[in-house]
C-alpha cells in the first residue's frame, strides 16, 4: 500500500509553483540537457528514455524530461526539486518560488545516489554544482545564510540611498540643489527625454574613427519622448548585460537625474532591480590603485554589516537584478579608450584599472547580464561603448511647461510667483536660457532677488556669463543681510577669497581635477565657498578605510567661470595666452578634445567677459584701470574675429554665436556675421532654443541677407519661436522627416514676423494638407515670398482653390514645389485648371511625382523653365503673360481629352503644353489636334509617348494644313515622339536659314515689306520604318503640305521606290529648303537619280550623299523669293538664287564604291549640270582607271571650283595622273596631293594665264616617278610652286630632278622637305646653285625639320642666297663646300647655323667668299660665337674681303653677322693685313685698330647683344668705331661694360654725330643714367629712333629725357617699353608729343600709370596725326582711356599698328574703341588680346572689320569670344582680303564658333594661320575646321591645341592634313 503525502497542501503549492515557473525552469535548463537526462536516470530508475534521443530540440527534449518526472508523482518531483535547487545556480527569484513550496527536507537514496552520480560525472560547462562540502546541510545552511545576508545588504543600501539622495535632500531637477544654499529645498520636476535608436551607433563602427561622434544620425536621433521608468522598461531581461546611454548638454539635470533613479529605486518604484550603485567619475579620478570589482562595490559605496564574501556571491548569482550607475563619463580624467582586461572572462578577484572595470561590466565580462546606465556631456564615445549601448536617449531639459512649473515650485512661497512667471513668458531670450535646468536655477536665483528689492523694476541680466556673476553677487549679498553694502563694497571685503577660487578652478580644469581635498584649498577660500554655496562636501571613499571629505565645485560650468574669470584678471596671463585658450567646442571629434575635456562652456565665459558690462566687475578683482581690462578683452573680441574666417563646421558655428551673444558687442557681431554669411549649414546635429537665440543675435547684427539651412537638425518648436525675431533671413529651409504638420503649424506662426525672407524650403518631412493649410495661410501674410519648396511630404490631398487664392495674391512670388507629394490625377487636373487661370502664373510643371508652379512675381517676367530658351535673354517691351503647361506621365486617357481642351481654351496666353508620357492615343490626340486652331499655344505642344499609330500621326500631319500657327512637326515611331511646334504671337514666318542671305533688288525688298509672307514649316518625321501602304498614305498628305520648308524622312524604309516616289512631287514643295532622308536603305541607282535632279531642280545648293554604315541623303536649297506680281503657282513665279552660277551647287558623295563605267555614268549625269561648282567624292574606292575616267569630264565641268577626292589611296603613278589635270584642263589652278589618300583640284573661274602650284606632300614619289613628272609640268610649263614634300626622293632623285632644272629658264619654288637628302645631296645642289644663273635662293636643313627649298626665276634678278642650317658637315663637307662657294662671285647672302663651322673655317670662308661688285651679307650661328670675346670676333671680322658696313654680335643667340661692300681694288687692304703680323704686341695692338678703323670706314651698322665689354674693347667702341662718319645704327643690348660701367658709353655717345637709330633696351638704365644719356642726345640731330625698352627709367628720367626730345624734331620712333614710368613721366612725354610731327612709331607697353595719365597721353596723340604703329600694352588703362583712344583715333589716318593687350578694357570701352577703328582704314595689325571686350564690344568689331582692306594680323587671345559672337566675327573676317593671322585662343568657342570659322576659309584667300588653341571645340568644330581646310591651299597650319577633341580623332585629323596642329609645339 502506497503511502501517502504527509503534506498535501504543499504539494498543491509546489505544483502552483511549478506551473507558474515552467517557461522559466525550460528556459534555464534547455541550456543543460545532458545533465537533466542524467539526472532523470536517476529519479526515473523504470522508465526507459533510450527514446528522446532522436528529439533535436533541447527546450522540447527538457519539457518532455520534466513531464516525466512530474508525472512520477508529487514526492519524487519534490525531491527532484530539492536536488536541482542545491546542485544548480538558478535565478534568485526562481530559486525563492521553488525551494519555499518544495521545501529543504532530507536527501532521498535516490538524491544520494543522484549526487554520487553527479559527483563523479564531468560537470557540463556552465553548470556549478552548489555542494563544496561533505556534509549536505553545511551547503543548506551556507545557502540560507547567503540569502539572509544579501536581504540584510539589500536592506542597508535602500536606508543608505534614502539618506543620501532622498527627498528631503532633493533640490531641483539638476545639480542646482547643490548650487544654492542649503535651506533652500524644492520638488524634483521631471526632466525631457527623448529616445533614439542605439543600433545606429553599431552600424557607425565600421567608419573612421573622427566621423563616430556621440550624435546620432538624424533619422535617428530623438525619436520618441520616455519617462524615466521607460529606459528600464525598454530593456528586454535576457540574460545579457544591458548597456543604457544618457547624454546631455551640461546643465540639462543629468547627475540630479540619477540621484532621482536611485531615490525611486529606493522607493519601491524599480522592482526589477534588487541592488543599485551609484559611482560618479569625478570621485573616481581619485582612485591611483587598482581594484577588484568587489571592492568597487562595497569599499566605494557601501560595505556590507556583515558576510561581505556572501553577499557578494548573492551578487553574482543575481547579476541580472542589479542597476550600476556611472555618473559623468564626459570627467573622467584617465584614457577610457582601451580594451577591456581580456579576450576571456576575467577572475573576480584580479585587479583593475576603473576604465578595465567600466569596459568588463559593459561588455557583460563581470555581472553579466546586469543593468549599466551612463551618463555624460555630448563628447566622442569610447570604441568599446559603439557596440555595447542597448538604449540612446538624451536629456533635453526643460520645455516651456516644465520650465513654469519649476518657476511655480521655486516662487510658491512668494506673492509675487505669477509677476515671476509673466516675466519670463514675456521674455524669449531669458525664456530660452531656462530651458536649461541649471541656467534656470540661476535666472530664478536672481529674479527672486531683484523682485524682493525693486518690486515695479526688474533688470535681468543678457548673458550666461552676466547670470554667473549676477549670482556671485547675490550669494554673497545674501549672507551678508542688511548689513550688506554696495556690491564694489562685498567684492573688496570677499576679493582674496574670490581670487583663491579662481585660481583653485583653473588649476583644477588644467589638471582635469573636479574634486579637492582639504589640503587643496586654502581655509578662506573653503569658508567663503562653503558659506555662498559655491563649493558643495561630500564623502570620498577611495579604499576600505575611513571615508575622507572632498570638495567640489556644486556644478561644473560653475568651475569653468571661475577658471575664465581668473585668466582675465590674472596679472600672470598675457593676450597670447588667453587667445590660445580660446578654441571652439564641436559636437564632433576634435584633435584637442583631450586638451579641452572639462572645459564645455569655458570659451563662452570667456567670451562673456570680454563684454562691456563686465568691464568694471575685472577692474575691481583684477586692481587694474579700465585699459588694461580693455586690453585682454580685445584680444578675445579679436580671437573670435578671426575663427569667423576659418573654415567651421556646422557645431563650431554654433558655438561661435554663443560666444559673440556672451560678448553682446554689436559691432563684433556685425563684423563675424558678415564672415559667417555663407555658412549657415547645419546638419545632423541637435539645435536648442538657446543656440537659436544665439544664432539670431549674429545674423540680425549683420546687415546682409543670409540663407540657413536646416538639415535633419532635430529642434524643439521653442526653436521656431525664437527663429521668428531673425530679421535678417532671405532663404530658409528644412528637411528632416521629424517635421510634421505640428512643425508647419508652428514654423507657419514664425513666418508672419520674418519680413525679408525670400525662399522657404521644407522639404523630406511628413507634412500632410493640414500642415500644408497652416502654412498657405501663413504665407497670405508673407507678400515677400519667392519661393515655397514642400518636396517629398505626404500631402495628398489639398483645397486647391483656397491654396490658388492666396497664392494669386502674392505679387513676389515665382515658384512653389509640390513634387513627391503622391497627389491623385484629379488634383492635378483641377490644379491644372486652376493654375492656368491664375493671372500671375507662369507655369505648371507636373511630370510624374514632380509638380511645380511658377509665377511671375513682382517683375511681370516668368520665372527660369525646365526648358531653357534663348528667349529668356532677349528683353521684352511690353510684359506679355506667357503659360507654359506640363503634365507628362499622369496617365491621361482619351476620355481626359475634353477637359484638356477645356484647360487649354480656357488660357489665352499658353507658350508651351507637355502632355506626353501619357495614353491619350489616337483617339485622344486626334480631339485635340481637332480643336487647335482654337487654342492659343505659341511655341510648341508636345503630345510623345501617347501610343499613336500612323493613322494618328497622319493626323499630325494634316494639322498643318488646317492650323497655320504650326511651323514644325516632329514624329519618331521608334522614339515615340510627337511634337508640334507654333509661330508664336509675334512670329509670322521663319526667318531666313542661316550663313546664306537672300539677296534681292530695292524694289524687291520694298515689295515684300508690304506683303504678308507665307510661313514655313517643318517636318521631321523620322525613325518609322513604314510599311509600302504606309507610305503612299504619307505621300498623299505631304503632297498638300506646299510650305514645307525643312523635310527629314530620314529612318523611315523608304527603299529606292520610296525615294522616286518621292522625287517626284518634290517640285511642287515651292518653299522647300533642306531635305534629309537619311538611312532609307538606298541603292547606287537612288545616288544616280538624286544626282539628275541637279540638273532638273536647279535651286539645290548642296547635296550629301553616303552609302556607308550611316547612309546619308541631305540636299539643301537656295532661298526662293516669290515676285510681288505673279500669281502664278508654276515653279517659275518663284525664282532661283539671283546668282547661281557664283553661289552654285555642290555634290558630295561618300562612301560608295564604284567602277570605272559608275564613274562614267555619273559623270555624265553631272555633266548636264549648269551650275555645278564643287564635286567631293570621299571613302569611294576609285581605282587609277576611275580617276583618269573623271579627269577627262573636267572640262565640261564649265562652273566646277573645286575637286576633291578624299580617303582615297593614290598609288604613285596615279599622283602624276592627277598632276597631268593641268594638262587636260587649262582653269586649274592648284593640284593638291596629300598623304597619297586625299586630292583636290582648284580650278579657276576663267583659263587666263594665272599662276599654278602642284602640292604632292608624303605621296611615296621616289626617283622613278620625277622624269614622268617633270614631263608633265615641262608640257605644261613650270609652275609657280612645286612641293613635293615627304616624299622619297633621296640624293639619286634630287640629282634627277636638278638635271631637269637646267633645261630652261624657270620662274619656280620648288619644295623637297623631308626628302632623306643627305650631305652629300647638299653639296650637289650647293654645286647647282653656284653655277646656275635661275637658282636665286637655296634654304637646307638636315635636322629634324629637313627643310630644303629651292626658288628658281626666270628673271634678272641681284639676289642670290644660300641658307644652311644643322647640316652636320663634316671637316671633310667643309673643304668641298668653301671650295664651291670660292667660286660663286654672285652671291649676296650666306648664312650658316650650326654646321659645326669652326673659328679657322670661318676665317677660310671669310677669305673664300668674294663678290665683284656690290654688297655680301654673312651670318655665321656656331657656339664657339658666344665664348669668343669682342676682340676675337673683330679681328675674325677684319678677315673678311671688302670693306665691313654691318657688324653683329647676338651672343645670346650665337650669332656673328657681317655686311661688306666690294669696291673694284684690295690691293691695298691686303697689304695692310701682311703686314699685321710683322710687328710685336703693343704695335700690333695700334696696327689692330688702325686695321679695324680702316676696314670699318663705310661702317653704317653696329648691333652687339650680351656681349662683356672690358676696357680694351669699351675704348675700341667708344674711340674708334661710335666716332665713324658712316655709322647711322648703333645698338648695345643686354650687355655690360667693364669696370667703367655705362656712364664711359653714354660719354663716348656724344661723337655720334651722324646716327639715326640708337638702340640701349635691356641696359639696366635707371633715372641716374639719363642726364648723361640727354647730353648725348642732344648731339644727335638726325636721330629718327630711340629705343630705351627694357630699362629701369621712371618719372624723374622721363622728365629729363623729355626736355632732349623736344629738340629732335625728325625722330620718328619712341620705344620707351617695360620701364617704370608712372601717371607724372608719362605726362611728360605727352606733353613732348605734341611738339614731335615727324613721330611715326611709338611703344610705351608695359609701364604702370593710371588711367588719369593714359587720358593724358590720350589728349596728346590726338595731336600725332602721321603715327602708322600704336603700342601701348599691359598698361591697364581702363575703359575711360579707351573711350578717349576712341575719340582721337578717327584723326589718325595713317595708323597701321595697334596693341592694346591687357588694358582692362571692359564692353564700355570695346564698344566705342571698336566703332571709331573703323576711321582707320590703313590698319594692318590689331592686338586688343586680353581684354573682357564684351559681346558689344566684339559685334562692333566684326561690324567694322569690311572697312579694314590692309588688315593682316588680329588678335583676340582671352577676350571672352562666345559661340554666339563668331557669325558676326566669321562674317567680317571673310571681307578683310589681306587678312593672314587670326588669333582668337583662350576663348570659349564651341563647335557652332568653329563651324562659323571654318564656313569663312575659302573665301580669306590669304590667311596663313588661325590660332584657335583652348577653347571648346570638339569632334564636331574639328572635323568641319578640316573640311573646309582642304580648300585652301594657302593655309600654312590652324592651331587647336587643349581642345575637348578625342584624341584618336586628333590624331586621324592630323594625319589627313598635318596643318592640323593639337600638339602645344
Amino acid at each position: 500500500m502506497t503511502k501517502q503525502p504527509l503534506f498535501q497542501m504543499d504539494d498543491l503549492n509546489l505544483e502552483a509553483a511549478t506551473a507558474s515557473a515552467r517557461a522559466q525552469l525550460v528556459e534555464f535548463l534547455s541550456r543543460r540537457p545532458d545533465w537533466l537526462l542524467t539526472t532523470s536516470q536517476h529519479f526515473l530508475p523504470g522508465v526507459s528514455l533510450g527514446g528522446l534521443d532522436g528529439i533535436t530540440d533541447h527546450r522540447e527534449k527538457v519539457s518532455v524530461l520534466l513531464d516525466l518526472l512530474e508525472k512520477a508523482g508529487p514526492a519524487t518531483w519534490k525531491q527532484f526539486v530539492q536536488y536541482l535547487c542545491m546542485e544548480c545556480d538558478l535565478p534568485l527569484d526562481l530559486e525563492i518560488l521553488l525551494m519555499s513550496c518544495a521545501g529543504e527536507g532530507n536527501l532521498s537514496q535516490k538524491q544520494e545516489a543522484c549526487a554520487g552520480a553527479s559527483a563523479r560525472s564531468s560537470v557540463p560547462g556552465g553548470f556549478d554544482r552548489r555542494r563544496h562540502g561533505s556534509s549536505c546541510m553545511s551547503d543548506k545552511d551556507a545557502k540560507q545564510q547567503r540569502l539572509d545576508s544579501a536581504e540584510r545588504y539589500r536592506q542597508l543600501l535602500i536606508n543608505s540611498v534614502r539618506q543620501r539622495y532622498g527627498s528631503r535632500r532633493t533640490a531641483g531637477p539638476a545639480t542646482q540643489g547643490q548650487m544654492e544654499p542649503p535651506t533652500f529645498n524644492q520638488a524634483f520636476v521631471n526632466l525631457v527625454i527623448r529616445q533614439s535608436k542605439a543600433s545606429r551607433l553599431k552600424e557607425r563602427t565600421d567608419k573612421p574613427r573622427e566621423d563616430v561622434a556621440l550624435t546620432p544620425e538624424p533619422e535617428e536621433c530623438v525619436d520618441t519622448a520616455v519617462k524615466v521608468s521607460d529606459l528600464f522598461d525598454s530593456v528586454v531581461q535576457s540574460g545579457t548585460t544591458k548597456v543604457i546611454f544618457l547624454f546631455g548638454k551640461p546643465g540639462t539635470g543629468k547627475t540630479m537625474l540619477t540621484h532621482r533613479i536611485c531615490q525611486k529605486w529606493a522607493e519601491g518604484v524599480l522592482p526589477q532591480f534588487l541592488l543599485t550603485f551609484l559611482f560618479e567619475f569625478r570621485q573616481l579620478n581619485l582612485l591611483k590603485r587598482k581594484l577588484t570589482l568587489k571592492e568597487l562595490l562595497f569599499d566605494l559605496f557601501l560595505q556590507p554589516e556583515d558576510s561581505p564574501d556572501a553577499v557578494f556571491q548573492h551578487l553574482l548569482e543575481n547579476a541580472q537584478n542589479t542597476l550600476i550607475i556611472f555618473d559623468g563619463l564626459d570627467e573622467f580624467a584617465g584614457n577610457m579608450h582601451v580594451s577591456s582586461s581580456s579576450k576571456g572572462y576575467p577572475a573576480l578577484p584580479s585587479r583593475m584599472s576603473i576604465s578595465e572595470l567600466f569596459a568588463d561590466l559593459c561588455h557583460g565580462k563581470l555581472l553579466p547580464g546586469c543593468t549599466v546606465l551612463v551618463t555624460s556631456r555630448p563628447k566622442k564615445l569610447p570604441d568599446f561603448l559603439l557596440n555595447t549601448v542597448d538604449l540612446l536617449a538624451e536629456i533635453w531639459g526643460f520645455d516651456h511647461e516644465k520650465v513654469e512649473e519649476y518657476v511655480s515650485h521655486y516662487f510658491h512661497q512668494h506673492p509675487f510667483k505669477e509677476q515671476a512667471i509673466a516675466h519670463l513668458k514675456n521674455n524669449t531670450k531669458l525664456l530660452s536660457m531656462c530651458l536649461i535646468p541649471a541656467l534656470c536655477y540661476v535666472v530664478c536665483i536672481c529674479l527672486e532677488y531683484l523682485l524682493l528689492k525693486h518690486q515695479m523694476s526688474v533688470e535681468l541680466p543678457q548673458t550666461m556669463t552676466q547670470f554667473y556673476i549676477k549670482m556671485l553677487l547675490i550669494f554673497i549679498n545674501k549672507q551678508q543681510g542688511e548689513h550688506a553694502g554696495s556690491e564694489e563694497t562685498q567684492l573688496n571685503c570677499n576679493k582674496k577669497a574670490i581670487l583663491g577660487l579662481c585660481d583653485l578652478a583653473l588649476k583644477g580644469l588644467e589638471d582635469k581635477k573636479l574634486v579637492f581635498y582639504v589640503g587643496d584649498i586654502p581655509e578662506h577660500v573653503k569658508n567663503f565657498a562653503s558659506l555662498h554655496g559655491l563649493l558643495t562636501v561630500f564623502e570620498v571613499k577611495t579604499s576600505g578605510s575611513l571615508p575622507e571629505a572632498g570638495y567640489s565645485f556644486v556644478h561644473l560650468s560653475l568651475q569653468e567661470f571661475f577658471a575664465a574669470l581668473c585668466l582675465m584678471i590674472s596679472k600672470r596671463v598675457d593676450k597670447n595666452y588667453l587667445k590660445k585658450k580660446l578654441s571652439l567646442k564641436s559636437k564632433w571629434t576634435s584633435k584637442n578634445e583631450a586638451k579641452t575635456e572639462f572645459m564645455e562652456s569655458f570659451h563662452i565665459f570667456l567670451s562673456g567677459l570680454s563684454s562691456k558690462e563686465c568691464r568694471t566687475f575685472l577692474m575691481l578683482l583684477a586692481e587694474q584701470d579700465e585699459a588694461w581690462v580693455q586690453d585682454k578683452q580685445d584680444a578675445i573680441l579679436q580671437s573670435l574675429k578671426r575663427l569667423a574666417s576659418t573654415q567651421l563646421t556646422g557645431p563650431k558655428v554654433i558655438e561661435l554665436c554663443h560666444c559673440t551673444f556672451e560678448t553682446q558687442d554689436l559691432e563684433v557681431a556685425q563684423h563675424i556675421g558678415s564672415l559667417l554669411n555663407f555658412k549657415y549649414e547645419f546638419k545632423n546635429f541637435r539645435l536648442t532654443p538657446l543656440d537659436m537665440s544665439a544664432l539670431v543675435f549674429v545674423i540680425n547684427s549683420g546687415q546682409d541677407l543670409t540663407h540657413l539651412d536646416f538639415a535633419g537638425c532635430p529642434m524643439d518648436v521653442d526653436c521656431l519661436e525664437v527663429l521668428a525675431s531673425c530679421k535678417n533671413v532671405a532663404h530658409l529651409s528644412f528637411r528632416s522627416r521629424k517635421y510634421g504638420d505640428d512643425f508647419a503649424a508652428a514654423l507657419s506662426g514664425s513666418l508672419r514676423k520674418m519680413g525679408s525672407l525670400k525662399k522657404l524650403k521644407l522639404t523630406g518631412g511628413i507634412i500632410t494638407a493640414n500642415g500644408l493649410s497652416n502654412l498657405v495661410q501663413a504665407s497670405s501674410y508673407c507678400l515677400q515670398l519667392e519661393e515655397i519648396n514642400l518636396q517629398d511630404n505626404r500631402i495628398r490631398d489639398l483645397e486647391v482653390k483656397r491654396v490658388m487664392d492666396v497664392f494669386s495674391r502674392m505679387e513676389k512670388l515665382k515658384k512653389i514645389d509640390l513634387s513627391y507629394n503622391s497627389l491623385s490625377l484629379k488634383v492635378v487636373l483641377i490644379l491644372a485648371k486652376e493654375v492656368v487661370m491664375c493671372q500671375n502664373a507662369t507655369e505648371l510643371h507636373v511630370r510624374k511625382n514632380t509638380v511645380i508652379m511658377y509665377f511671375s512675381g513682382q517683375s511681370g517676367k516668368g520665372p527660369r523653365s525646365l526648358d531653357l530658351r534663348g528667349e529668356e535673354n532677349k528683353e521684352h517691351v511690353t510684359q506679355t503673360r506667357h503659360m507654359k503647361l506640363c503634365l507628362q506621365g499622369r496617365n491621361l486617357c482619351p476620355q481626359h481629352a475634353e477637359g484638356i481642351v477645356a484647360i487649354l481654351q480656357s488660357c489665352p496666353h499658353l507658350s508651351e503644353v507637355d502632355l506626353s508620357g501619357n495614353k491619350l492615343g489616337d483617339e485622344g490626340c486626334s480631339r485635340l489636334l481637332k480643336s487647335l486652331p482654337w487654342i492659343s499655344i505659341s511655341k510648341q505642344l508636345d503630345l510623345s509617348q501617347n501610343h499613336l499609330s500612323v493613322d494618328g500621326i497622319c493626323s499630325l500631319l494634316q494639322s498643318v494644313n488646317t492650323c497655320q500657327k504650326i511651323m514644325e512637326v516632329e514624329v519618331s515611331l521608334w522614339h515615340k515622339t510627337a511634337i508640334l511646334r507654333f509661330t508664336g504671337e509675334r512670329e509670322s514666318a521663319s526667318p531666313h536659314p542661316r550663313g546664306e542671305p537672300v539677296f534681292s533688288t530695292g524694289d524687291q525688298e520694298d515689295e515684300e515689306e508690304n506683303q504678308t509672307p507665307i510661313a514655313s514649316k517643318k517636318i521631321r518625321l523620322t525613325d518609322s520604318h513604314f510599311q509600302v501602304s504606309d507610305l503612299e498614305k504619307l505621300c498623299a498628305v505631304l503632297k498638300e503640305c506646299s510650305s514645307i520648308s525643312e523635310l527629314d524622312l530620314s529612318n523611315t524604309a523608304l527603299g529606292d521606290k520610296g525615294l522616286w516616289q518621292l522625287l517626284q512631287f518634290l517640285p511642287s514643295l515651292k518653299m522647300l529648303h533642306s531635305l534629309k532622308l537619311n538611312d532609307n536603305q538606298i541603292s547606287l541607282n537612288s545616288v544616280f537619280s538624286l544626282a539628275h535632279s541637279l540638273s532638273t531642280l536647279e535651286h539645290i545648293k548642296t547635296m550629301n550623299l553616303s552609302l556607308g554604315h550611316m547612309q546619308v541623303v541631305h540636299t539643301t536649297f537656295w532661298e526662293r523669293i516669290s515676285r510681288a506680281s505673279s500669281t502664278s503657282r508654276s515653279s517659275r513665279s518663284f525664282l532661283a538664287h539671283p546668282k547661281p552660277v557664283a553661289n552654285g551647287q555642290c555634290f558630295r558623295l561618300r562612301d560608295c564604291a564604284m567602277g570605272p563605267e559608275d564613274v562614267t555614268m555619273l559623270c555624265q549625269i553631272l555633266a548636264e549640270s549648269t551650275q555645278l561648282t564643287e564635286i567631293e567624292l570621299s571613302g569611294n574606292s576609285l581605282s587609277d582607271q576611275c580617276i583618269a575616267r573623271l579627269l577627262t569630264f573636267l572640262p565640261h565641268l564649265c562652273h566646277l571650283t573645286l575637286l576633291s577626292i578624299r580617303n582615297n589611296n593614290f598609288s604613285p603613278c596615279c599622283t602624276v595622273l592627277l598632276v597631268n589635270s593641268i594638262n587636260l584642263c587649262k582653269r586649274i589652278r592648284k593640284v593638291e596631293v596629300r598623304s597619297s589618300e586625299n586630292a583636290f583640284l582648284h580650278f579657276g573661274k576663267s583659263m587666263e594665264s594665272k599662276e599654278t602650284s602642284c602640292r604632292l606632300i608624303d605621296c611615296a614619289i621616289s626617283q622613278g616617278q620625277i622624269d614622268e613628272l617633270c614631263r608633265v609640268l615641262e608640257q605644261h610649263g613650270w609652275l609657280a610652286e612645286v612641293d613635293l614634300s615627304r616624299n622619297q626622293l633621296g640624293d639619286e632623285g634630287l640629282r634627277c630632278l636638278l638635271d631637269h632644272l637646267h633645261q630652261g629658264p624657270i620662274t619656280c619654288s620648288l619644295n623637297l622637305s623631308h626628302n632623306r637628302i643627305s650631305q652629300d645631296g647638299v653639296l650637289d645642289l650647293i654645286n647647282a646653285f653656284s653655277t646656275s644663273g635661275n637658282i636665286t635662293e637655296v634654304q637646307v636643313s638636315l635636322c629634324s625639320k629637313a627643310t630644303l627649298i629651292i626658288k628658281l626665276t626666270s628673271r634678272d634678278d641681284p639676289r642670290k642666297i644660300l641658307r644652311l642650317t644643322e647640316c652636320n658637315f663634316q671637316p671633310e663637307h667643309l673643304e668641298k663646300l668653301c671650295s664651291v662657294l670660292e667660286k660663286c662671285s654672285s652671291l649676296t647672302e650666306y648664312v650658316s647655323s650650326k654646321n659645326n663651322v669652326s673659328v679657322q673655317t670661318a676665317e677660310t670662308l671669310l677669305h673664300c667668299l668674294k663678290k665683284n661688285l656690290g654688297p655680301l651679307k654673312i651670318s655665321i650661328e656656331e657656339p664657339w660665337v658666344c665664348k669668343e670675346s669682342v676682340t676675337s670676333l673683330l679681328e675674325l671680322a677684319v678677315q673678311a674681303c671688302g670693306n665691313i658696313t654691318e657688324i653683329t654680335i647676338c651672343k645670346d643667340k650665337t650669332l656673328f653677322q657681317l655686311c661688306m661692300g666690294f669696291p673694284p681694288c684690295l690691293e691695298k687692304v691686303e697689304s695692310v693685313v701682311s703686314r699685321l703680323n710683322l710687328n710685336e704686341l703693343e704695335v700690333k695692338r695700334a696696327c689692330f685698330y688702325q686695321r679695324v678703323h680702316e676696314k670699318c670706314a663705310q661702317l653704317q651698322e653696329l648691333r652687339w647683344s650680351h656681349v662683356e665689354l672690358h676696357g680694351d674693347e669699351a675704348e675700341m667702341l667708344v674711340s674708334i668705331l661710335l666716332p665713324l662718319p658712316e655709322l647711322k645704327k648703333f645698338g648695345l643690348t643686354s650687355s655690360s661694360i667693364m669696370p667703367t660701367g655705362i656712364d664711359y658709353l653714354i660719354t663716348g655717345l656724344q661723337k655720334c654725330q651722324a646716327i639715326e637709330e640708337l638702340n640701349l633696351g635691356h641696359m639696366r638704365l635707371s633715372d641716374a643714367t639719363i642726364p648723361k644719356l640727354v647730353l648725348g642726345l642732344c648731339e644727335m640731330p638726325s636721330l629718327k629712333r630711340l629705343l630705351l625698352n627694357h630699362n629701369s627709367i621712371g618719372d624723374d628720367g622721363c622728365s629729363r629725357l623729355a626736355d632732349a626730345l623736344r629738340k629732335m624734331h625728325y625722330l620718328e620712333e619712341i620705344n620707351l617699353s617695360h620701364n617704370k614710368i608712372g601717371d607724372p613721366g608719362l605726362i611728360n612725354i605727352a606733353a613732348v608729343l605734341l611738339e614731335m610731327p615727324n613721330l611715326k612709331r611709338i611703344d610705351l607697353s608695359g609701364n604702370s600709370p593710371s588711367p588719369v595719365g593714359g587720358e593724358k597721353l590720350m589728349d596728346a596723340l590726338a595731336c600725332c596725326k602721321h603715327i602708322e604703329e600704336l603700342l601701348l600694352s599691359r598698361n591697364v588703362f581702363g575703359d575711360k582711356t579707351a573711350v578717349k583712344l576712341a575719340l582721337c583715333l578717327p584723326h589718325m589716318s595713317d595708323l597701321k599698328i595697334l596693341h592694346l593687350q591687357d588694358n582692362n578694357i571692359g564692353p564700355t570701352g570695346g564698344t566705342e574703341l571698336a566703332r571709331a577703328l573703323v576711321g582707320c582704314r590703313l590698319l594692318e595689325e590689331i592686338s586688343l588680346s586680353e581684354n573682357c571686350l564684351g559681346e558689344g564690344g566684339i559685334h562692333a568689331l566684326s561690324k567694322g572689320l569690311p572697312c579694314f582692306e590692309q588688315l593682316r594680323k588680329i588678335d583676340l587671345k582671352l577676350c571672352g569670344i562666345t559661340d554666339d559672337a563668331s557669325k558676326s566675327l566669321s562674317h567680317g573676317f571673310r571681307q578683310c582680303p589681306s587678312m593672314e593671322e587670326i588669333i582668337l585662343s583662350w576663348n570659349t568657342l564651341g563647335d557652332r564658333g568653329a563651324g562659323e570659322l571654318a564656313s569663312a576659309l575659302p573665301r580669306m584667300e590669304k590667311l596663313k594661320m588661325l590660332d584657335l588653341e583652348k577653347n571648346l571645340i570638339g569632334a564636331c568644330g574639328a572635323t568641319k575646321l578640316a573640311e573646309e581646310l582642304a580648300k585652301c591651299p594657302e593655309i600654312q597650319f590652324i592651331r587647336l591645341w587643349n581642345n575637348p577633341v578625342p584624341k584618336g580623332l586628333a590624331e586621324n585629323l592630323t594625319s589627313q592634313d598635318s596643318r592640323l596642329c593639337f600638339s602645344f609645339y
